[in-house]
């Protein structure tokens, strides 16, 4: 039935994408951004019309919907306003609970206006479904890991280094005794420098740290099994649905094994401040950095952004993508979506985030259709750690190079450092 009613929005999307304003003469509609359409109370919206040459006249229907597309509260308003003479029709939306919402606003019957917007996004319970055994299988996981041993390999790229750091291809045995690897930047000045770690979204170009910029930090950009500088050596396939049948073999395992021996790494370096191990990532790469803080007790601080792998029955509810794979492959396996879901939760993040103990900092863009504000406040709400988001209200799921995220990241990381390291 909830796909049914997605497939239903998504054809409302398209006609709204073609769809005229109002046959009456309405000449344009804009919805005023209040609160960044996060709301405390209750959620209101001013909408701004301005009528064409002969004027203008009709009804204005508000639709509410919850985030899985079910309908809630519809207001109509009706207007008539003369040429030059704007109007503001206002609706208030009152009893919400916390949670994420879709606003649409229907002229005369036409779509022409459609976005999200959160009440009290802090306080949205996202019921954790952790297994018993949850904590007792990342034990032994990291026992497994520590028994792997690291065998790092550094080689010196003249190409990647510059007049500031020197950048190096890093080669490393984790989990399994798989093979993974990731670029390692330091500053040619002898000293102690805090580390940010970064973890790559899904499938992502693995991009190089500057040389000749960064004096004041030490870089280590990570590449999980099989994906960026480890694809050629890929043997998962699709990597989020290998092994779905089985916790055990499950990708995200090794994946999430991978991100606690790149701490190990950068530990093991003459050059690392351990009191200043920071990380960051976006999407897949958000998912892993609060996996890592929440797996391993070294990190100072953790920047996950539109962050990936949370709540994975409402995430499958509310968009279809990446659901579509793991039903298909799991029907593709034998096994029923219940035991799918079973193995997810051992990589449910919000089965996870409550042992994260630095302070984290989250950026979610509000449009997002990849990995909705729900699913990454499924998440966020479980730490207990100090916290703090960043909302994009008019941006989906490419806040990672918007400015004021990048500006408040570095800012976030400097607090910290200038807390823990003096500096």
């Amino acid at each position: 039935m909830r796909r049914l009613q997605r497939l239903i929005l998504g054809v409302v999307l398209l006609l709204m994408a073609v769809a005229p304003l109002s046959a009456k003469g309405l000449h344009g509609l804009r919805v005023e951004q209040t609160n960044d359409w996060i709301y405390q109370d209750e959620a209101f919206f001013n909408v701004m019309l301005t009528a064409a040459e002969n004027g203008a006249s009709g009804t204005l229907l508000l639709k509410i919907y919850t985030d899985k597309g079910v309908e809630l509260k519809s207001l109509v308003r009706s207007y008539a306003i003369r040429p030059g003479e704007p109007q503001q029709l206002r609706f208030v939306v009152e009893n919400l609970a916390p949670g994420f919402y879709v606003a649409e606003i229907v002229d005369d019957g036409k779509p022409a206006k459609r976005f999200n917007f959160g009440v009290r996004p802090d306080d949205i319970v996202s019921p954790k479904d952790g297994a018993s055994d949850l904590w007792a299988f990342w034990e032994q996981s990291l026992r497994e890991l520590a028994a792997v041993k690291p065998e790092y390999k550094l080689t010196l790229s003249t190409k990647l280094s510059g007049s500031v750091r020197n950048v190096y291809v890093v080669e490393m045995k984790s989990w399994g005794g798989e093979t993974i690897r990731g670029y390692w930047a330091v500053p040619k000045a002898v000293g102690k420098y805090p580390v940010v770690i970064t973890f790559m979204g899904y499938a992502a170009r693995t991009w190089a740290p500057s040389g000749n910029s960064g004096g004041d930090r030490c870089e280590f950009i990570l590449s999980i099994r099989g994906q960026g500088l480890n694809t050629e050596y890929n043997t998962y396939g699709e990597w989020m649905c290998y092994g779905l049948d089985n916790k055990n073999d499950y990708y995200y395992r090794g994946a999430f094994m991978d991100t606690i021996r790149a701490i190990d790494f950068v530990f093991s370096q003459q050059a690392t401040d351990a009191r200043c191990v920071l990380l960051e990532g976006g999407s897949q790469g958000g998912a892993l950095t609060l996996a890592a803080a929440s797996l391993d007790g070294r990190v100072a601080g953790a920047a996950p952004y539109v962050p990936f792998l949370g709540d994975f029955r409402d995430y499958f509810d509310i968009v279809d993508w990446p659901g579509n794979k793991f039903f298909a492959e799991a029907k593709r396996l034998g096994i029923s979506d219940e035991q799918m879901f079973h193995t997810l939760t051992y990589f449910d993040l919000k089965n996870l985030t409550e042992r994260i103990e630095c302070p984290v900092l989250m950026g979610f863009g509000l449009q997002d259709a990849v990995c909705p504000p729900h699913t990454n406040f499924a998440s966020y709400n479980s730490i207990v750690a100090p916290k703090r988001w960043i909302v994009f209200a008019n941006k989906g799921h490419n806040v990672g190079f918007e400015r004021r995220w990048l500006d408040s990241r570095e800012e976030f990381f400097q607090e910290i450092i200038k807390q823990r390291c003096g500096k």
